[in-house]
């Protein structure tokens, strides 16, 4: 329902019966009289309201029909209350045919009205007004316009292109635009017809009644129509045919069709005429030219903003005073151009409001959709009409989709949101063919449009049938990745003799599937901030901290952590919190916030010796001991680890004693006693190597090779590295291969080898590189070109 309309009516456009006509509409929606026109346009949109409204819009009928002028007096009045509100373009809802006004409000009542005789062949020049703000698409004008060419060589050009996309994305003003930019270059002198097929609307028109209507544009006088639909369709073929003659090609827009069965009616016999149709489904049936549109580029969408709001205000320079606000409210809309348009509505109707201060009130909204309404539009109506349309499963799909963790799904994980062995491929393809879902960044993956994913799970919000099909969604697809996260941090941390995990027969298997993995991983430990949820939660980011940690993806490992620790406080659960502690405390020593680091190992170690975790608090100790060191407390970072070592020996945890003696032996070398660091070093890598664990052995070497370094003993130190830098490839662990070409060239360095040197740095950069960590690689280039560039050797 168009508040314009009411407006219009309410202001005397339909006279005293228009006026009537208001009153009578709020009293069936039940308000009262004098509510305002947006308040009753939003009620009567109120699909509970659906028949009252009908027969409401039935009686207008009946008066924008009955009086000549009156639909253009009505129309008009629209315009001056609401500009651009009757352009087709906008929504569709109303064509001036001269001679007649098509008018079709939402309410789902269809109203031709002729003011006199049938439509002149002028109606030829047919197309809605040119879109106002319309930006971007240069890729997809030229190609509807290589399409469109008649004079282009087959298969360039053809009968039919079809634009196809989702509601609110800009199919029809992009189809409108290339429309005029086709008709301004001469290629159809037999003019252009225009044919709103409404195929998302409770009540599509039929194929036959947009013959119709197109038949009565082209002259055909409604008296000498034939009287089937098959008859109707020869004489518009033939009708076609004839102007091509007389007159040359003429170009069909087919605006809104919902399925094939809607166009190929109206696709003429003569292949010099072309045929553009827009839909929110792909329509391969029709053979047509496939012209996909996707979200505006950022750079588009803040030039949609800036250029409707000068529209609107010539001097208005919002968009351009705050160009960072411009962009968070464009990614806010979701680079929708249905959604900047509102957006830019609602700036133009408040002119000293900024920017900032809009953006502000989309961020903090329970539902974004409801904010994206400025009386006339609605993003929430345009995907209502797709939804609407969608069989069970599908729907059910769609709002499923809307909850899942991450911004792409794999099949695999979408199995486990429905509940089923495998994805349901059939839905997947037919939301993609909607337009409700998109294919990801690899094949098996899927995602969704972020104004896409508001909407269905406000479907889900609002109906508590649904909240609970929702929730049990989620508590499936939590339990699908705590199983193989758990399972694949079983095979990192595996050594020889352990059980074998499920799965993942190495840890590349096991890396691969983290990585593809790792944004719905993080999102859906995030839900430990849910009561109902916190348990598995807190448990799958517990499993998280090998891999994170591994990758150096520090910020999200902080992020997962801290939201474990404070669910697991939550429930008294102090082995959760412990771990948590630990894992949040060596993130943060990591990124280099060595207090908070200290402070989070504080805590994990008392809450470990409150609950007599033995092995707890030996792992306590040595990561307390690791943030002293870094905080230049030597002394005190020796005492941690030598009560690590302690309580290491006393559970016979000698894995854990071999990482106690490497990392006592970088206190040590911190405090200066070098040779008690050598020795320690040496006990960590036999330790290493007595227990499988070739990662270990080669952080013990490295350690080793930089305390024999410090003690003169330059080739034995090399020697160290070599074969530290061995495994560590071998791992594919680059960071810490990084570093040890790294502790390389600066060995070749003291030793006089500067070629040797120099290749060290360059692979270290490679290594570094491949290890994102852009800053070391740079470091590394720049020592490659010389001594007197970089740091200087110890």
């Amino acid at each position: 329902m168009r508040a314009a309309l009411l407006a219009a009516l309410a202001g005397g456009a339909g006279g005293d019966a228009g006026r009537k006509a208001v009153e009578e509409l709020a009293r069936a929606v039940g308000l009262d009289a004098g509510t305002p026109v947006r308040e009753l346009a939003r009620a009567a949109e109120d699909p509970a309201r659906r028949d009252a409204v009908r027969a409401w819009g039935e009686r207008l009928a009946g008066l924008l029909g009955g009086e000549p002028g009156v639909a253009g007096a009505v129309a008009q009045a629209m315009e001056e209350h609401a500009p651009g509100s009757t352009a087709a373009w906008y929504r569709g809802d109303h064509t001036d045919f001269r001679g007649g006004v098509f008018l079709r409000e939402a309410v789902g009542v269809q109203i031709v009205i002729q003011s006199g005789g049938a439509a002149a062949p002028e109606a030829l020049a047919g197309l809605p007004p040119r879109p106002g703000g319309f930006t971007g698409r240069i890729a997809e004008t030229d190609a509807l316009l290589a399409a469109l060419d008649p004079a282009a060589p087959s298969p360039v050009a053809v009968l039919v292109a079809a634009v196809s996309g989702l509601g609110g994305i800009g199919k029809t003003a992009l189809a409108v635009e290339t429309a005029h930019l086709a008709c301004a270059r001469g290629w159809f002198p037999g003019g252009a017809l225009f044919v709103d097929l409404h195929g998302y609307d409770a009540e599509p028109v039929t194929a036959d009644r947009g013959l119709q209507a197109l038949l009565r544009a082209l002259g055909v006088r409604p008296e000498d129509l034939p009287a089937t639909a098959d008859e109707r369709a020869v004489l518009y073929r033939s009708v076609l045919a004839e102007r091509a003659r007389e007159r040359g090609p003429v170009l069909i827009l087919a605006d809104n069709a919902a399925s094939p069965e809607q166009v190929r009616p109206l696709l003429p016999g003569d292949t010099r005429h072309r045929v553009l149709v827009t839909s929110r489904d792909r329509l391969p049936q029709l053979g047509a030219r496939l012209v996909a549109l996707d979200e505006l580029t950022p750079a588009e969408a803040y030039g949609l903003l800036d250029r409707a709001l000068r529209i609107a205000g010539p001097d208005d320079t919002r968009v351009a005073d705050d160009p960072g606000a411009a962009e968070r409210l464009a990614g806010l809309c979701g680079h929708l151009p249905l959604a900047l348009q509102i957006a830019a509505a609602l700036l133009a109707e408040d002119p000293d409001k900024p920017v900032t201060e809009l953006v502000a009130e989309l961020a903090e909204s329970h539902d974004r959709l409801d904010d994206l309404y400025d009386g006339e539009r609605s993003v929430r109506a345009a995907f209502e009409l797709s939804y609407h349309r969608l069989p069970p499963e599908q729907a059910r799909l769609l709002r499923l989709l809307a909850l899942a963790p991450g911004p792409e799904a794999s099949e695999e994980m979408i199995a486990a949101l429905v509940g089923a062995d495998a994805a349901p491929a059939r839905e997947l393809r037919a939301l993609a063919r909607a337009h409700l879902v998109e294919r990801g960044s690899g094949r098996g993956w899927w995602r969704m449009h972020d104004l896409v994913r508001v909407f269905g799970a406000g479907v889900v919000a609002r109906d508590a049938v649904l909240r609970e099909e929702g929730e049990a969604a989620r508590e499936r697809v939590l339990a699908f990745y705590h199983r193989w996260a758990d399972a694949a941090d079983d095979r990192l941390r595996w050594l020889p003799g352990m059980v074998e995990p499920e799965r993942f027969a190495d840890r590349g298997q096991a890396l691969a599937w983290l990585d593809s993995e790792r944004s719905g991983l993080v999102a859906a430990a995030l839900w430990a901030r849910e009561e109902r949820y916190a348990d598995t939660a807190v448990r799958l980011a517990l499993c998280l901290w090998t891999y994170l940690h591994w990758r150096r993806y520090f910020d999200d490992l902080i992020t997962v952590s801290r939201a474990a620790q404070e669910a697991a406080h939550r429930v008294g659960n102090r082995h959760n919190e412990a771990a948590a502690w630990s894992n949040l405390g060596s993130a943060l020593g990591e990124v280099g916030r060595v207090e908070e680091a200290i402070d989070a190992h504080t805590r994990d170690l008392d809450l470990c010796q409150a609950v007599g975790d033995r092995h707890g608090e030996a792992g306590a100790w040595n990561n307390l001991g690791l943030a002293l060191r870094r905080a230049g407390r030597a002394e005190e970072a020796i005492d941690a680890h030598t009560r690590d070592l302690d309580v290491c020996q006393a559970v016979g945890d000698r894995h854990g004693e071999a990482g106690a003696w490497n990392n006592l032996g970088l206190a040590l070398r911190r405090a200066g006693r070098v040779e008690e660091s050598i020795d320690a070093h040496t006990r960590a890598r036999d330790l290493y190597q007595a227990v499988g664990d070739r990662h270990g052995e080669a952080l013990g070497r490295n350690n080793l090779g930089l305390a024999l370094g410090e003690a003169g003993r330059v080739e034995e130190a090399i020697e160290a590295f070599g074969t530290a830098l061995e495994i560590c490839r071998e791992f594919q662990d680059w960071y810490r291969a990084g570093q040890i070409l790294k502790n390389l060239a600066l060995a070749h360095e003291v030793a006089d080898r500067a070629a040797d040197a120099r290749a060290c740095w360059l692979q270290a950069a490679d290594a570094y590189t491949r290890a994102n960590a852009p800053a070391e690689a740079a470091r590394a280039r720049s020592r490659a070109a010389g001594p007197d560039e970089g740091e200087t050797t110890p």
